[in-house]
């Protein structure tokens, strides 16, 4: 008799485990980051705080290396259900954080988190329009950087591009390489490498922390430390996915990627410098533009800018962002 209640009782605990694992909401956060790669920490970090925060009603399942979709599909991705959280990057259908999320201004970094909470406010109407939810950012101002297949000494050498064909990231960007007389390229991170060692470009623009996890030092080694715009490319989530999870676990998810972001910028930030120093010691050479001259380079790409922000953002919007970005600038 007692091993058949001990039998009847250990079915019952199974089954109360197979309900608690089957009632956790699952969420794929897709990334083109590789797991080297330091932010990879930071993901991994909201995973867990989300868990704890919820009481085990969310876990975060990671994709990393753009496993589940490529650079520039993250809003069909998302819309799609192919992932329920991804990177977002420039898409027509958000026209303003198209023009914003790369912005030429040089942004003092002291208060970036503050900042980068600010902008995704400012575009959560038009993210909510397209069925997504501003979650995580990216901290893409500290390490979007540029590197040549040749040593460059000045910033008149880095302005005059003549012809060369550069990889961009966004329209801002291939205006830059335009207003400097060179040709943007796009290629998706997982092809840089390639299209760098056969020669396909003689420039990248590309974050320091995406280049270093790619190991692209060792094949274009000369780089240009220019700080010469906001970058944020902020992670999204499905807004029917967000909206389906209870009042208590949409906390839990936002309170979880607000303090893996506050984890990660210091450690970020070490690892950015630390991977730059370790190419210099390598045989690399990193050209430091001053304020002046990342001022001056700003200033004319900006008036050739503005147009774009309010003809995509609206007057409203745009005098908005502008002051954000005025007020966190060097």
């Amino acid at each position: 008799m007692m091993k058949g209640k001990l039998t009847i009782a250990g079915a019952l605990l199974l089954s109360l485990a197979s309900l608690n694992a089957h009632s956790k909401e699952v969420i794929r956060l897709s990334t083109y980051v590789n797991e080297s790669d330091i932010r990879y920490e930071g993901f991994k970090k909201l995973a867990e705080l989300a868990e704890e925060k919820s009481n085990g009603d969310l876990k975060v399942r990671i994709y990393p290396s753009s496993t589940l979709h490529g650079w520039s599909e993250g809003v069909d991705a998302v819309q799609g259900g192919v992932a329920d959280i991804s990177w977002i990057s420039a898409d027509n259908r958000l026209s303003c954080y198209r023009v914003t999320s790369l912005y030429p201004e040089t942004v003092n970094l002291d208060s970036q988190i503050e900042m980068d909470a600010k902008y995704s406010e400012l575009i959560k109407p038009e993210a909510a329009k397209n069925g997504l939810v501003p979650l995580f950012n990216s901290n893409y101002s500290y390490d979007q950087e540029w590197w040549f297949n040749k040593p460059v000494d000045n910033v008149e050498d880095f302005t005059k591009l003549q012809g060369k064909l550069v990889r961009s990231v966004g329209p801002l960007v291939s205006n830059m390489i335009e207003e400097w007389g060179g040709k943007p390229v796009f290629i998706s991170p997982k092809e840089v490498f390639q299209s760098a060692e056969r020669g396909v470009v003689d420039g990248i623009n590309m974050g320091v922390a995406t280049y270093s996890s790619w190991k692209l030092w060792n094949v274009m080694p000369h780089m240009v430390d220019a700080g010469l715009f906001y970058g944020n490319i902020v992670y999204m989530m499905n807004k029917d996915r967000f909206d389906s999870l209870s009042p208590q676990n949409q906390t839990a998810l936002q309170e979880a990627a607000k303090e893996a972001e506050a984890w990660l910028k210091p450690k970020y930030e070490q690892w950015v410098d630390a991977r730059i120093e370790e190419a210099k010691q390598a045989g690399g050479t990193v050209l430091e533009l001053s304020s002046e001259d990342k001022k001056q380079l700003v200033s004319t790409i900006k008036s050739k800018w503005e147009p774009e922000l309010t003809e995509q953002c609206g007057p409203e919007l745009s005098k908005q962002m502008k002051s954000l970005f005025a007020a966190n600038s060097i």
